[in-house]
């Protein structure tokens, strides 16, 4: 079933977290969109729900889960697609996004971003989650690369072609979360420019720039510290690719003041700006 295309915007923004409620709430701040977790709001009634409301009259909202688990080889929980989507029609966000990986099995959540072998097996697995995905929510999917710290002996293709397969075979959209670029390449040596030119650009709606942690012996994508000059670098080179997309800075622990992940946004600005230039 083919479905329309998201709506488009573009621009800068920041993801919604309870520390900031007050902020936008309390006044127009210099964002363009904000970007929501899906599963923080799929509840009935309460202030999570007034919050998203009154958000939703100030800014666009795009919605973006962690659970929905399309790389599961128990498919996607009807149930969970009934509740995104209950969720999706009453906010109308731009695009509804998740992860590539899987989260669980035998309806347990490991409250994790479990990798996929690049295989593929694999492949056929997650376009039939995906194709049920989007025909349940009545919509195109936005997929995010994760983070990875090992590779599979059953790999039969790279990251960036089995995302470029995908996105052929569903009609599926792509998050770039440009910190899970390099942490990735660095934890396995990879060339993320050449991860890049393998990637079909054009289907790239949305990207992500956040901090990681060093662990004992890699990267560890942990979203609790500024980005760092590496992805920084990484985002100058990936910006003169892209046309107009949604950019934004994702912090989950750690959580600074609102002008602090500002601050950050700019700099996302102009870097953007010197490429475009």
């Amino acid at each position: 079933m083919s479905h329309s295309p998201p709506t488009a915007i573009s621009g800068f923004g920041l993801g919604l977290r309870v520390p900031h409620y007050d902020d936008f709430l309390g006044a127009r701040q210099p964002v363009d969109f904000l970007e929501v977790i899906s599963e923080n709001f799929m509840v009935e009634g309460g202030r999570p729900l007034d919050v998203l409301t009154r958000i939703r009259e100030r800014y666009p909202v795009v919605m973006h889960g962690v659970s929905m688990n399309i790389g599961s080889s128990d498919g996607v929980d009807p149930d969970y697609l009934r509740r995104l989507r209950r969720l999706a029609d009453r906010v109308q966000p731009s695009w509804v996004s998740d992860h590539l990986c899987w989260t669980g099995v035998d309806g347990f959540n490991s409250h994790d971003l479990l990798p996929l072998p690049y295989s593929e097996e694999a492949l056929d697995l997650v376009v039939s989650n995906v194709h049920a995905a989007q025909d349940a929510l009545g919509r195109p999917l936005v997929l995010e690369n994760p983070s990875t710290y090992l590779a599979f002996p059953e790999a039969a293709m790279g990251e960036a072609a089995f995302l470029a397969e995908l996105c052929s075979r569903t009609g599926c959209y792509l998050l770039l979360d440009v910190n899970n670029i390099y942490v990735s390449a660095t934890n396995h040596g990879h060339d993320p420019d050449d991860w890049l030119r393998r990637l079909p650009l054009d289907r790239v709606l949305q990207v992500h720039l956040a901090g990681h942690s060093q662990g004992i012996d890699m990267l560890i994508d942990t979203h609790d510290a500024p980005v760092c000059d590496p992805v920084w670098d990484l985002y100058a080179l990936f910006a003169e690719r892209l046309g107009d997309v949604a950019v934004m800075i994702e912090r989950d622990d750690r959580i600074p003041p609102l002008s602090e992940l500002l601050a950050e946004l700019a700099h996302a600005r102009e870097l953007a700006g010197r490429a475009a230039a």
